[in-house]
């Protein structure tokens, strides 16, 4: 593993959320579109005779200059290419389609004698070929086939593009746990029913909010926060529904409260477990009717807003303890929304510290532009107990107590360095746990004694499907981890254990 500038840069390049992939998925029930380059009339007869049986649409042209225009026109998922035409070669229009990157793929039509050329264009990107004369049987095998493995090539791209997003909105991280995130945030978010989300503090249960509203058709109208443990007891009713003048000792005009401000938008409660009991009960038929009393008034308000509210208690216990109403609960908890910690998704953390290097140093003027490895390796031991609040106390003293290009292990507190060389580092499961000596020789006495045999240590078996993967994606270990719905950095710490037990046994 290595943490310099590289990904620093790439966090500058791609804008960290400042903008926001959006995928674009085919119907896979539309009906496939084929485009046969023929220049004999009666063949292009017959073959989309072969196909008519088919729910294909089959457009013919007789020329390669046809061809070109109908690309640029349509996009057809298969091209059934003659690689003889009048006025230019096959081999042209599937240069063509290779140079620009067509999303369609491409069957040659050839010859006997011109099976070695064929060969030649498949090198090229076709997909594959017929020799003439064929029949029915086999031109319908080949097309289906080529469709096949077209469209799930597509749906492969778009399951791994999935897990390419390193950024969503104000959140920073690619792991598969914030994958699932911003997945949740994006099926929930056009609905009206209440979120509650719960996570340890500091996980960005307030940026998860905002997220959401968002991504909702309320974005154009107010989101308002209300932090419920940082308000006196007495003066959350008044916060949340406003007063009027005179309602109580200070209250010399009348004030529109959080339930007012937030009407056609979204009511943020933060801390919700902190609200007192007899406020519960208000809030429960504020939730349920929209309707509302300002302090002091005789008169209701009607609103429109949608309700997300957060914690970092278990609300269940809460309930159980009597702190918290069981039906407000219920009412609250149709979407249940649960942050992960910092520790949980493994290399985010330095996504994020690079993000907030990058920042805080243009803040104060100073000439931080990457982590150093042994840095980057210690801040993924770390267990975080105060999460992204925490990361970013951390990186702001560096920044402001240090200077130079690069962080190394010098600059960092020392509490970090001190709680970090304790224990063992975090591992995913005992298969990644260094072995003390004995452990690995008994270790690799198991491992001698399977090879003779048909059963195999589970490390073996998960270090083969591993590799496999990594070479199916031709060495990107990201790719393959996502496909392996791990994470990378789950790879590159395996890879090292598996290198120790290599070392011990040699």
């Amino acid at each position: 593993m290595t943490v310099s500038i590289v990904w620093l840069k790439a966090a500058n390049d791609k804008g960290f959320c400042d903008k926001q992939r959006k995928d674009t998925v085919t119907d896979q029930n539309t009906q496939a579109r084929i485009l046969l380059v023929e220049d004999s009339p009666s063949l292009a007869a017959v073959y989309q005779g072969y196909l008519a049986t088919e729910e294909y649409q089959v457009d013919a042209v007789d020329n390669g200059t046809a061809a070109l225009d109908y690309l640029v026109r349509q996009s057809p998922e298969l091209v059934l290419l003659d690689l003889r035409l009048p006025d230019m070669s096959g081999m042209d229009v599937l240069q063509h389609i290779h140079e620009r990157g067509l999303d369609c793929d491409v069957i040659i039509i050839t010859a006997h004698g011109s099976v070695g050329s064929a060969v030649e264009a498949m090198r090229l990107g076709a997909v594959d070929f017929l020799a003439k004369p064929f029949d029915a049987t086999r031109l319908r095998v080949t097309v289906s086939n080529a469709l096949d493995k077209h469209r799930l090539s597509n749906m492969v791209t778009r399951y791994q593009n999935t897990f390419e997003r390193d950024c969503f909105h104000n959140f920073i991280g690619q792991s598969l746990a914030m994958q699932a995130v911003y997945r949740i945030i994006e099926s929930a978010a056009p609905s009206k029913a209440t979120v509650f989300i719960t996570g340890e503090s500091g996980t960005g249960k307030e940026l998860c909010a905002e997220a959401i509203h968002q991504e909702s058709p309320r974005r154009d109208k107010a989101f308002v926060a209300l932090n419920c443990a940082a308000i006196p007891r007495d003066l959350m009713e008044s916060e949340i529904f406003g007063h009027i003048k005179g309602a109580f000792t200070g209250a010399v005009a009348r004030r529109d409260g959080a339930a007012s401000r937030a009407d056609g938008g979204t009511l943020f409660l933060d801390e919700i477990c902190e609200m007192d009991l007899d406020l519960q009960s208000k809030l429960l038929r504020f939730i349920q009717t929209g309707r509302f009393q300002r302090v002091g008034d005789s008169k209701e308000q009607q609103v429109d807003i949608r309700i997300v509210c957060a914690t970092n208690r278990d609300p269940l216990q809460e309930v159980q303890a009597g702190r918290f109403r069981e039906d407000l609960y219920y009412r609250l908890n149709v979407i249940p929304f649960a942050l992960p910690p910092l520790r949980d998704r493994g290399s985010d953390v330095l996504l994020i510290a690079g993000e907030m290097l990058r920042r805080m140093a243009g803040e104060e003027d100073k000439a931080f532009r990457s982590i150093s490895q042994a840095v980057g390796e210690l801040l993924q031991r770390y267990a975080w107990p105060g999460n992204v609040r925490e990361l970013e106390n951390v990186i702001r003293n560096i920044v402001v107590l240090n200077n130079g290009d690069q962080v190394s292990l010098d600059m960092l507190p020392a509490h970090l360095l001190e709680q970090s060389a304790a224990p063992a580092p975090v591992m995913e499961n005992t298969a990644e746990m260094p072995l003390p000596s004995t452990q690995a020789e008994q270790q690799m006495e198991i491992v001698e004694s399977a090879q003779t045999g048909t059963i195999r240590p589970l490390w073996l078996e998960e270090k083969d499907v591993i590799e496999r993967a990594i070479q199916t994606c031709d060495g990107n270990i990201p790719k393959a981890a996502a496909l392996l719905e791990i994470s990378a950095s789950t790879i590159y710490r395996k890879r090292a254990t598996w290198e120790k037990l290599a070392g011990q046994t040699g």
